[in-house]
């Protein structure tokens, strides 16, 4: 065994067992665990391992390293992309009520707007050697992408875990969220094709592509996928169901990386065109197995986001910057929200409880800040304060609730063990 894979190996089982004792911890806070693992990531960086004598972090994850951590990070994070794209429920986004509509556009472009504003005020305090251009354009759209993202895997779970699952306020809040997302992804995409593209040349090519690559999904692939996966099939079966959306998904992430787009588009994209009816039926169990591999690698995706992260190097600037960033997300998506559903019949008590719902942005806003960083459109002090307002409005979101919804007097509701990954994803049952 050489010293690159040992170390490839100690820094796997490091990660993975930091990460399985704070996903714990966060549990036991009535917390998601995804919280504790996202903590777990940023601990062994350098904004608190790195502190310790000895400089440990280097230690555990050496240059050479790191690399590969990288590599095993992004497989993670494509594998969880295809969930979140599989569990995308797209009735949510045909024949939108009122209320979802103005809540779901209300709520993300006044964030939008002020995530803008916010890069404007900000823009003498960033460290131009680190970001592609100096143009503020990308950036500020950027900061607007980030500023209006929910993450609706962890409201998924916050949702089932506050006994809000069966409500009309949870199926709105969820309904919203998934319009959001879907809404936040095409902008960043575009963010993406303005910052990668050289003129307008490409730029035009570029779109031409996007196009071309989501109309193959919808009018061959999911069709092929339809006729591959039917039940009467001689071959059907989970090996060939797992095989196919594995392949499926990474050729996808493989062409939207090809094309200049990053490959968490392709494959969020193919697990939204997935026929999930045909999978259900067929092998409910295989979305579940992909789902694990992704829980699995995500530690690794925290652990390279943490090392990127230094709170201690904030300096003054950074320190004013991080309470600015936090009451920027908060004001935007609460006050988005709020008046929306007020100005459509909800009442002070449903609003309030949308405002603070929307306003969770957990794993969701890293990948987008992932992508920003890969970029260059963010620098490293803007990333590490945007990582801390994901972490400070996800952590949040369970004791604002509680405020704002408190149990009803009575029995305590018995909890039940949903078939969920700790991030959030729900898996429908079958009727």
């Amino acid at each position: 065994m050489n010293a690159v894979t040992g170390g490839v190996l100690l820094g796997l089982a490091v990660i993975l067992a930091v990460a399985h004792a704070f996903g714990r911890l966060a549990r036991w806070v009535h917390q998601p665990a995804v919280v504790g693992e996202i903590v777990a990531g940023i601990a062994l960086g350098p904004s608190l391992l790195g502190l310790l004598p000895g400089d440990l972090t280097a230690l555990l994850f050496p240059a050479d390293v790191r690399p590969f951590l990288q590599m095993l990070s992004q497989l993670g994070l494509v594998l969880f992309m295809f969930g979140v794209g599989y569990q995308l429920d797209r009735s949510h986004l045909r024949g939108a009520g009122q209320q979802v509509t103005a809540v779901s556009l209300s709520s993300v472009t006044l964030p939008f707007l002020l995530g803008i504003g916010l890069a404007v005020v900000l823009e003498p305090t960033f460290i131009t050697a680190e970001l592609e251009s100096d143009r503020l354009l990308e950036p500020a759209l950027f900061l607007g992408v980030a500023m209006s993202i929910t993450a609706f895997p962890v409201l998924a779970r916050i949702i089932d875990e506050r006994g809000l699952n069966k409500s009309r306020l949870g199926a709105v809040a969820l309904a919203c969220a998934a319009i959001q997302d879907f809404l936040a992804w095409c902008v960043l995409a575009v963010v993406v094709a303005l910052v990668r593209a050289t003129g307008w040349g490409p730029l035009g090519w570029l779109v031409v592509e996007s196009a071309a690559f989501v109309c193959t999904l919808f009018h061959v692939v999911r069709p092929g996928l339809r006729w591959l996966l039917a039940p009467e099939r001689r071959w059907a079966g989970a090996p060939v169901t797992h095989a196919a959306l594995v392949i499926g998904l990474l050729l996808s992430a493989w062409a939207t990386e090809g094309m200049g787009l990053h490959a968490v588009f392709g494959a969020f994209a193919f697990g939204a065109v997935v026929p999930r009816r045909h999978v259900d039926a067929l092998a409910p169990q295989v979305p579940e197995r992909i789902e694990q591999t992704s829980l699995f690698l995500l530690p690794a995706f925290f652990t390279v986001t943490g090392l990127s992260t230094d709170l201690g190097g904030l300096g003054r600037q950074g320190a004013l910057m991080l309470p600015a960033a936090v009451a920027v997300a908060c004001a935007g998506k609460f006050a988005g929200a709020f008046g929306a559903a007020r100005l459509t019949g909800a009442t002070t008590r449903e609003s309030t409880t949308l405002g603070i719902l929307l306003n969770a942005r957990g794993l969701t806003e890293l990948v987008i800040l992932n992508v920003g960083l890969s970029l260059r459109v963010l620098d490293s002090r803007m990333f590490t304060v945007m990582v801390f307002m994901a972490l400070i409005t996800t952590v949040m979101t369970g004791p604002l609730l509680h405020w704002a919804q408190p149990p009803e007097p009575g029995p305590p509701r018995k909890r039940r063990t949903l078939p969920f990954a700790p991030h959030g994803r729900v898996r429908r049952e079958n009727p």
